[in-house]
């Protein structure tokens, strides 16, 4: 089980390392609500990690239910993967640090300094992945 989850891991980390952007949803009231999302670099290990502000509508979504889906396409080489799992709000300065990159005062002009920036963590539980050629979509439950 464990050498299975570690494949599926490097499998996602080989896919998704040279796309930036995902669309990351979340249920509001029934409803799916997406959004553009930029992950942090790191080495992938079953995390996703995003940074946000603790007031938007996406940390009260994920308060009240936090199920999630990250979608990552890179169409010119017809690849695509949807990540699933329970996200969290963290307040680790600690992991901020780690992660920060300068290119994120455009969104988060005060920094690390802000107090309302925190990260959004992602375990992922499952995977789907789309790649062509060969065409196909394969699905697991336990990463």
């Amino acid at each position: 089980m464990e050498d299975a989850r570690k494949n599926s891991i490097e499998k996602i980390r080989k896919l998704t390392e040279k796309i930036d952007f995902c669309m990351l949803t979340t249920i509001d009231a029934g409803h799916m609500r997406s959004r553009p999302m930029s992950t942090q670099q790191t080495e992938f290990d079953g995390d996703l990690w995003f940074f946000t502000s603790d007031n938007t509508h996406k940390i009260d979504e994920i308060a009240k239910d936090n199920r999630v889906c990250a979608a990552y396409s890179k169409p010119d080489s017809d690849t695509y993967v949807s990540i699933s799992g329970r996200a969290e709000m963290v307040k680790d300065r600690a992991k901020m640090e780690e992660l920060w990159s300068p290119i994120l005062k455009a969104w988060f002009p005060d920094g690390l300094e802000d107090p309302h920036l925190c990260l959004s963590r992602s375990p992922q539980n499952k995977r789907n992945i789309g790649i062509r050629p060969p065409a196909s979509w394969s699905s697991s439950s336990a990463l």
